[in-house]
């Protein structure tokens, strides 16, 4: 870890020495393992499942789950680590790919699994045998879970799945799904639950992979469930309460995203500060032009405070304190601050900065999806309002 981020780590109460222990093992790992490949799975569409094995071994993605399934029960502040440096490693699709498993599909197992169900999945997981992804959005649902139209019926010994999933990250080569159905009578559009599905089951499908306009390496897909067959014992918690644990689950979620973005946008600003200190125009560097070092001195500026705001967050978060509104705030302030971090770094680049070589036009393509996915800003800050008043 560099002196930098040392500084500014033992500059913030939140953190411990596990915690500071878990930053520098991610950062190495993002540096020898990752960086080094990751411009061919960007180009493969996908991260190969023996990096995510390596990453389990390493104890990477149990960071929150119980020893007993292979974890490390440690709390909110150490999945902010973890995101804030997958997201420092400039490669997006990478980033989510491992976060999607860890803290957006396999909390949901782990929330709501019954004692078999955590016995059989749970430490495949952990390990990352097994790849995990939560499918809930639709093509006309996705901020908006109560459009969903995806049903599951009662049918003998199961239930029978029927209906699309669309932008499922994980989607292509994931093994386990946490699938989000309609399960009540017509009008009642907050009857959803939870279903385990298995790659390989009758019925389900990837429909097609999607190319998307950033996060390359992050394999993105649209399922089909047609006459699907689930085993009654894989329904997942309580039927018709599948939405609460939804919309419980994506307050950790746009906490990780939001520490992901501001890992992003300070690496951004690394890289375009070595750059413009560098490069020579106008009889000088163009750090030596008060417009350029005026612009990054205050996106530095703001980054700082952002992130000194997911801690902040995070570390109520794990006290159990009810943080709704502060989240939704997160995860509006934090994709748009990500992307106007991303503006500037490509311009003050200039040509370069367009150039795929570049590491910032990579940056700049993965950043935009920050204020959509997840939450978009506009249904966040409805979020804010209405807590407001």
């Amino acid at each position: 870890m560099d002196n930098a981020s040392s500084a500014r780590s033992e500059a913030y109460p939140y953190f411990t020495t596990e915690h500071e222990l878990l930053r520098r093992q991610v950062r190495r790992f993002v540096e020898e393992k990752v960086r080094p490949e990751a411009d061919r799975w960007e180009e493969a569409g996908f991260v190969p499942r023996e990096i995510l094995r390596e990453m389990g071994e390493l104890g990477f993605l149990g960071i929150r789950y119980p020893s007993q399934y292979g974890g490390s029960e440690s709390d909110t502040l150490a999945t902010v680590v973890l995101a804030e440096e997958l997201g420092r490693s400039t490669y997006g699709g990478f980033a989510v790919t491992v976060l999607v498993h860890t803290d957006m599909a396999s909390p949901h197992l782990f929330h709501s699994g019954s004692a078999e169900q955590l016995d059989r999945y749970m430490p495949d997981i952990i390990a990352g045998r097994r790849v995990a992804a939560v499918a809930m959005t639709e093509a006309d649902a996705g901020s908006d879970l109560a459009g969903m139209r995806t049903t599951a019926r009662r049918d003998g010994s199961g239930w029978r799945l029927n209906g699309a999933k669309m932008f499922i990250t994980n989607g292509v080569h994931g093994d386990i799904y946490f699938v989000a159905a309609k399960t009540g009578e017509a009008g009642r559009n907050r009857d959803v639950s939870m279903f385990i599905v298995e790659k390989g089951t009758p019925g389900f499908r990837v429909s097609r992979s999607l190319k998307k306009h950033g996060w390359w390496s992050s394999d993105t897909a649209e399922l089909a469930f047609e006459d699907c067959h689930v085993p009654a014992e894989n329904l997942l918690g309580d039927v018709g309460r599948g939405f609460y644990a939804l919309v419980k689950n994506l307050q950790n979620e746009r906490i990780v995203l939001s520490a992901q973005a501001m890992g992003e946008a300070a690496r951004g600003i690394e890289l375009t500060l070595e750059w413009v200190t560098g490069r020579q125009a106008f009889g000088g560097t163009l750090w030596q032009l008060q417009t350029i070092r005026q612009r990054l001195a205050m996106r530095a500026a703001q980054v700082e405070a952002a992130r000194a705001f997911v801690y902040n967050v995070a570390w109520r978060d794990a006290q159990g304190q009810q943080v709704a509104k502060e989240v939704s705030m997160l995860k509006a302030l934090c994709g748009t601050l990500v992307n106007e971090v991303m503006y500037d770094c490509v311009q003050f680049h200039g040509g370069a900065g367009y150039m795929r070589e570049s590491p910032i036009e990579r940056m700049s393509r993965d950043a935009r999806v920050q204020a959509i996915g997840g939450g978009a800003t506009e249904v966040m800050l409805e979020e804010v309002a209405k807590r407001m008043v």
